[in-house]
């Protein structure tokens, strides 16, 4: 297979726009929060990181059924993609209410012990114990969209992600400013607009000629559902610990004191944008490489990627440039205290730039992940977190501004992306297998 920019990018938009669903919703929470108070905005930031720590379990599981589906598709084996796809629906909705049960137990031991404002962790308990239960709606759509990114069939994503952030505007606001709910009212918004959005994409998948040519139905395969799992559980590992060192990150600067996690989740949410526009061109990345090796196209695989990291800097690279020089005004959304404004211009700076390294790294790391070396990209992952938490120890024992620790992030993605390439150029032989 050989994929044109445009052929790229008609896949990679709905993707894009469906990856932003859970982004904008924390986008939407902390626009609405900001204008509440700090503490509410500071606290958004801790317990949304914590639920997206929870959610990447999900994703990750997700990315190993978008790697066998994409597999499969590329074979034309169909009715094996959807098996697959069932499998990996059953698997994911059984893992929402596990995940939940424990969050709701373990999450006021475990926050209790590492937040040390008690203003901060309740508003954070408060958030979670409706936030929480967003993941019995978003489980079962990251296995709907791993099936339609898996076949390249993404539009429908657009029309998903559209239900989800209308309802969570108009919820955020219902809930937070007309019936005063504050904080609550924006974690009850997030899980109705994820509810919403699950129901708009199960919908069209229900209507389309999917059910007759993938053959799907409701069918339990011990046998693939264990191979399935083989695959996913790297990427389930190694999702989840990428997302992990961001929630010590925003502890570490938590102990700075709340104006400083207020600038810190500002950031987090103008970075929300770049993130959405990296792990959508790397999920791309992942489908097209899985598809091109199972058509015995794996000489394509660094032609792909070079397409995908240079229409990713076309989209980037001037959405950065404007979010510099309207810097204040792109702030000014979140907040109207002139210090937490100021304060946030270099971190700022320095947060946009990371973007340079971070489209080639995930990229990379995702076309390892697509030729379904999973263990291997959970093992690139284990070993990037252990630099970067060795980092971030460090200078937390130094005073230094918010500016460095943002710094971390260039140390996370070069890792990354510099392990993947040299992987990708010495086990070429071994790109036609699933292991």
């Amino acid at each position: 297979m050989n994929y044109t920019y445009k052929n790229i990018w008609l896949i990679n938009f709905p993707v894009m726009m469906s990856i932003l669903i859970e982004q904008l919703i924390n986008i939407t929470d902390a626009m609405f929060l900001g204008h509440v108070g700090d503490i509410e905005l500071g606290a958004s930031a801790l317990a949304g990181i914590w639920y997206l720590t929870v959610y990447m379990f999900g994703f990750g599981f997700s990315l190993g059924i978008q790697v066998v589906v994409a597999r499969r598709n590329g074979e034309g084996h169909y009715t094996e993609t959807g098996k697959t796809f069932f499998q990996g629906l059953l698997f994911l909705s059984v893992l929402a209410i596990v995940l939940c049960a424990l969050s709701k137990i373990l999450s006021p031991i475990i926050l209790n012990r590492m937040i040390k404002s008690d203003e901060i962790y309740r508003a954070v308990i408060d958030y979670l114990d409706w936030r929480i239960w967003g993941l019995l709606f978003s489980f079962p759509f990251l296995a709907l969209r791993s099936f339609l990114v898996g076949i390249t069939h993404t539009t429908a994503l657009n029309t998903s992600a559209l239900v989800a952030v209308f309802v969570n505007i108009v919820g955020n606001w219902l809930l937070i400013f007309i019936l005063n709910m504050g904080i609550t009212g924006a974690a009850m918004a997030s899980s109705f607009a994820e509810m919403c959005s699950l129901v708009a994409l199960t919908v069209h998948v229900l209507h389309r000629h999917y059910r007759h040519v993938y053959g799907l139905r409701c069918q339990f395969d011990k046998d693939i559902l264990l191979h399935v799992c083989r695959i996913s559980v790297w990427s389930m590992l190694h999702s989840f610990i990428s997302v992990a060192p961001w929630f010590m990150f925003f502890v570490a600067v938590e102990h700075l004191g709340e104006q400083q996690l207020a600038v810190a989740n500002i950031l987090r949410s103008i970075s929300t944008l770049f993130f959405v526009i990296v792990n959508s061109f790397a999920s791309t990345t992942c489908s097209l490489v899985s598809n091109s090796i199972g058509s015995n196209g794996q000489e394509h695989l660094f032609r792909i990627c070079g397409k995908v990291i240079r229409l990713g800097y076309c989209i980037g690279l001037p959405l950065i440039v404007i979010a510099m020089i309207f810097h204040k005004t792109v702030i000014g959304f979140y907040t109207d205290n002139q210090t937490i404004i100021q304060a946030a211009w270099s971190p700022c700076v320095i947060m946009l730039l990371n973007y340079v390294f971070a489209l080639p790294g995930y990229v990379y790391m995702n076309a390892v992940t697509g030729t379904g070396a999973t263990r291997t990209a959970f093992i690139f992952q284990t070993v990037t977190i252990i630099a970067y938490l060795s980092y971030l120890w460090g200078i937390s024992h130094w005073d230094v501004p918010l500016a460095v620790y943002w710094t971390v992030e260039y140390l996370f993605v070069i890792c990354l992306g510099l392990q993947s390439v040299i992987y990708l150029k010495l086990k070429k032989q071994q790109y036609n297998q699933i292991s």
